[in-house]
């Protein structure tokens, strides 16, 4: 790298949505989601002599003021900050470079770095903050390395960033890796022959000018979402007809969606954003996705706003139909409820839309 030695690289990811058809990603499903430009994260790479994680001293605390702080911190955060996801990063992305390892045996350089990393995602928010900061990370060190394109096939990147995932135990699917790595709006097919096969679904990007204005709404004590998969999980690999059943229902509003945004029909779009949150409160049931989940949703359904999860919970995206009157009533409402409103602003698209 020469003179680069000394150089600081920088890469910021943005958080997601899913827009239609979560959560059947992780079922042979379809999914329509969009980069969301409101939050981030940032990772940054500084050549060093040896390789070093800085904790960040909020997320990743070392120093409590009482054990009481440190309790209230836990049980509102939990134990885990972003370190753990710069280290698995890296640990991933030396297996799959490096020769006769796992990967694409191209030769990595043995100079130092040190990572640190900041973010404005709210936690436990499903807007996919962890895999943020793991794209992020991910971005720097294939600048850091001199990756040859090539081998950054844009739809192979975002299994890359799950695999980082899945060494930390964490459950998830594909849809937020692969509208963060293609950023904008992206339509999702993850066929099952192609995801057997290939380990990649089939993905669309669409032209972002298709959406409709949309809010996010949040709240700052979101419930855990780390369960919501589990039991149904199960039931869908045991061959539940039920559950199978529903997930393709799921699947089918992402297709039917793809079609009323590019004819631009807003009202029926607004219909299977409800339908999509319906069934998924059919096949998880109330005490899976969260009492506070369940009022933002029904507090922008009663000012006559479509609604639906962004994710496991912790967030909810809001479609005014009736425009921008309805959308101040619908801020107002959330706001006097204790939630916070945003306009969504979408996320660039790093891959141009078909």
């Amino acid at each position: 790298m020469g003179k680069e030695d000394h150089r600081r690289i920088e890469h910021r990811a943005y958080a997601r949505v899913g827009f239609l058809g979560n959560p059947s990603d992780a079922y042979f499903g379809k999914t329509i989601s969009f980069s969301l430009a409101n939050v981030h994260a940032t990772v940054s790479l500084e050549p060093s002599s040896t390789i070093r994680f800085l904790p960040h001293p909020v997320h990743d605390p070392g120093e409590f003021g009482s054990l009481q702080d440190m309790a209230e911190r836990l049980r509102g955060e939990g134990y885990y900050g972003g370190l753990r996801l710069l280290m698995a990063t890296c640990k991933v992305f030396h297996d799959f470079y490096s020769p006769g390892v796992a990967g694409e045996g191209i030769s990595l350089h043995d100079r130092g770095f040190t990572l640190s990393y900041d973010t404005n995602i709210p936690r436990q928010s499903g807007l996919s903050g962890s895999s943020a900061i793991v794209w992020a990370a991910l971005k720097c060190l294939l600048e850091y390395y001199e990756i040859p394109n090539e081998l950054q096939q844009v739809d192979s990147l975002p299994s890359l960033i799950l695999r980082v995932e899945e060494e930390l135990g964490i459950t998830a699917g594909l849809q937020d890796r692969v509208v963060q790595v293609y950023g904008g709006l992206v339509f999702m097919d993850f066929d099952k022959i192609s995801m057997e096969t290939k380990k990649k679904g089939i993905y669309k990007p669409m032209d972002p000018e298709l959406l409709p204005p949309l809010y996010l709404i949040y709240t700052k004590n979101p419930s855990d979402s780390g369960k919501v998969h589990s039991d149904v999980r199960k039931k869908w690999l045991s061959g539940d007809q039920h559950i199978h059943k529903l997930m393709s229902e799921v699947a089918e509003i992402a297709e039917e969606g793809r079609s009323c945004l590019l004819n631009r029909d807003y009202t029926s779009l607004a219909t299977l954003m409800d339908k999509n949150f319906d069934l998924r409160r059919q096949i998880f049931g109330d005490e899976v996705l969260g009492d506070i989940n369940i009022k933002m949703v029904e507090r922008a359904r009663s000012v006559g706003a479509a609604c639906k999860f962004t994710g496991s919970g912790g967030a909810v995206v809001a479609f005014c139909p009736k425009g921008q009157l309805q959308a101040k009533v619908l801020i107002a409402a959330c706001e006097a409820s204790g939630f916070t409103v945003e306009a969504c602003q979408i996320g660039p698209a790093s891959v141009t839309h078909i």
